[in-house]
């Protein structure tokens, strides 16, 4: 008897489609490609977004967005929906299969480590979106960027301390769903970046609430982590980049 092929199959391979993995929840799939995961269950008609399977190829643009097949950034972006009410956070459950092992998660690095100059922002390309962001924490730099162990900046601090919107935006997730990131919220921006604020001790927002730069969102803690500290990310295109390269000197 012949395989039935995963659901989305004749979209695999072209942009703007996502193939699932193993580990991969439609919480990861949001954060790697730049996007709500309740836009993701909305493009894909999944009235459950927790039964995805390894295999599925998902649709993670717009419908009749316009994808630059070389990089995938989206050329031709579809006005974002206005905000709604705050909803329900995603559970964490997914029968992709059991979330990825804290292996894949944020690097913990204990010793102190002098902050790196800032370099300037490349260019941006056609279609981007310029934003200014803010240091998210005021506490000293504990885990530099490197793409492949630690794909953010690790700020220390004392639990409770204030954790701050890095950037004016709407709250696309806010929960622990999302092994190895403990108490997590995720803001987008714009059509290019998204912001993630993890470990928190308390989440202070809400699923589709907007947010102003400077507002308080959460409070540091140690949930999911090695110790209290603040570790940040900035995705551009679902890809993490260097925080320090895009916040401004202190």
């Amino acid at each position: 008897m012949p395989v039935k092929p995963p659901p989305g199959a004749e979209n695999m391979g072209k942009p703007g489609f996502y193939t699932v993995k193993p580990g991969d929840t439609l919480i990861r799939i949001g954060l790697e490609t730049g996007q709500s995961w309740k836009d993701i269950a909305r493009w894909n008609n999944l009235d459950n977004p927790n039964l995805i399977e390894v295999g599925q190829v998902l649709r993670v643009v717009p419908p009749g967005a316009v994808v630059a097949a070389d990089t995938g950034v989206v050329t031709r972006p579809v006005v974002p929906q206005a905000v709604g009410p705050a909803s329900t956070p995603l559970p964490a459950a997914s029968t992709a299969s059991a979330p990825r092992t804290a292996s894949s998660a944020p690097a913990a690095t204990a010793a102190s480590v002098p902050a790196p100059a800032p370099t300037p922002v490349p260019a941006a390309a056609a279609g981007d979106d310029d934003t200014a962001f803010i240091w998210p924490a005021s506490g000293s730099l504990v885990g530099s960027f490197d793409e492949a162990r630690n794909k953010g900046l690790d700020i220390a601090g004392k639990a409770g301390d204030p954790v701050l919107a890095a950037a004016d935006g709407r709250v696309v997730y806010a929960g622990a769903g999302l092994r190895g990131y403990g108490n997590l919220v995720i803001l987008k921006h714009n059509n290019t970046y998204l912001t993630a604020y993890a470990h928190n001790q308390t989440l202070l927002v809400k699923e589709d609430q907007s947010v102003r730069k400077g507002q308080k969102i959460a409070e540091m803690g140690n949930t999911d982590a090695d110790r209290v500290k603040l570790h940040f990310e900035i995705r551009r295109n679902g890809k993490p980049v260097d925080p320090a390269r895009y916040l401004p000197a202190r």
